[in-house]
């Protein structure tokens, strides 16, 4: 099913065998929590206990990109909470699974489409790549986003962003108060993660990905020495720049990454030209890193992980 962040695997999140299945199709960890999506706050609170912080961001951010860690009420099954006794529920900004669910009459768990820890699909032309003739996929063409729902866990006395998106720290905080903000560029090596995207490696291209990191033509520089040296090696590289900045590498391959003044291009393009660089052929990518401020940072959040955090500053 499409949303405004990406392309979902949908199943009734009422029906374990159904809840199975997602995991089993995407061969995702089976301790990493799904989110459910409503089509309303009477089924969100039926599912879940929202305090008067989350009725707040319920009425500012529902329907959107915002992903809310709440107390079950011990309705959902174990299988889409990995065993917590927490839910993430969001209400998608999108006509069409919104009619899907309130069609359905259940909330539907769904991650991401695509085999777990590659690249998310943005389009249903990316899942029916990963996934063939296998699903029967909802077309609502191009999501709008581009990246996952920001996730923040209400449970705490002072609510944690467990994983940046569109709604930043500062439109939270400007709702509720103070936010905190879970480590986004560090890996998570232990325990059970809370929300989806903080433990496993994530957004993965098979070609490999390095960033580069600092001021502007000193990253150029970096990158065009790596580029080249890989290109002795027999390797097929692809710079991924700003608009901007592509002029720096000369006839180097470089694949644009939107426009250095618009970080939301740069998060509506991430996906598609990971994957378009592996359907390309490519074997290393090496990626110009955008501001970490606005969507910017969530942009950063999911290449860190695409890269295996191999990140070159200059």
């Amino acid at each position: 099913m499409p949303t405004e962040t990406v392309y979902g695997l949908a199943a009734s999140a009422m029906n374990e065998t159904a809840v199975s299945s997602i995991f089993a199709l995407k061969g995702r960890p089976q301790d990493n929590p799904l989110i459910v999506h409503v089509d309303s706050l009477p089924m969100a609170r039926s599912l879940a206990e929202l305090d008067d912080k989350a009725e707040k961001l319920a009425d500012k951010f529902w329907p959107g990109p915002l992903t809310m860690v709440l107390k079950s009420r011990g309705v959902v099954p174990a299988g889409v909470t990995a065993g917590l006794h927490t839910v993430g529920i969001r209400m998608p900004d999108c006509d069409g699974t919104l009619a899907l669910i309130s069609a359905s009459g259940v909330p539907l768990a769904a991650p991401s489409a695509n085999k777990s820890g590659s690249p998310s699909p943005t389009s249903a032309a990316h899942v029916a790549r990963d996934f063939g003739d296998e699903l029967l996929i909802l077309d609502a063409g191009e999501c709008g986003i581009g990246v996952e729902s920001t996730v923040v866990d209400m449970t705490r006395e002072i609510p944690v962003i467990l994983r940046p998106g569109a709604v930043t720290q500062e439109m939270l905080a400007d709702c509720i108060g103070k936010v905190d903000c879970a480590q986004a560029f560090a890996p998570m090596e232990e325990g059970q993660p809370a929300a989806p995207g903080m433990k496993y490696r994530h957004y993965a291209p098979a070609a490999k990905v390095t960033v580069g990191e600092g001021e502007a033509a000193s990253v150029a520089e970096a990158i065009k020495y790596l580029y080249d040296k890989e290109l002795k090696k027999g390797e097929k590289p692809l710079v991924m720049a700003a608009r901007e900045h592509k002029r720096f590498y000369g006839r180097r391959d470089v694949a644009v990454t939107g426009s250095e003044d618009d970080l939301r291009e740069a998060a509506r393009s991430l996906y598609g030209l990971l994957r378009g660089a592996d359907a390309d052929g490519f074997t290393s990518i090496l990626y110009e890193a955008v501001p970490k401020v606005g969507i910017g940072f969530a942009v950063m959040n999911r290449v860190y992980k695409s890269a295996a955090y191999n990140i070159v500053r200059v």
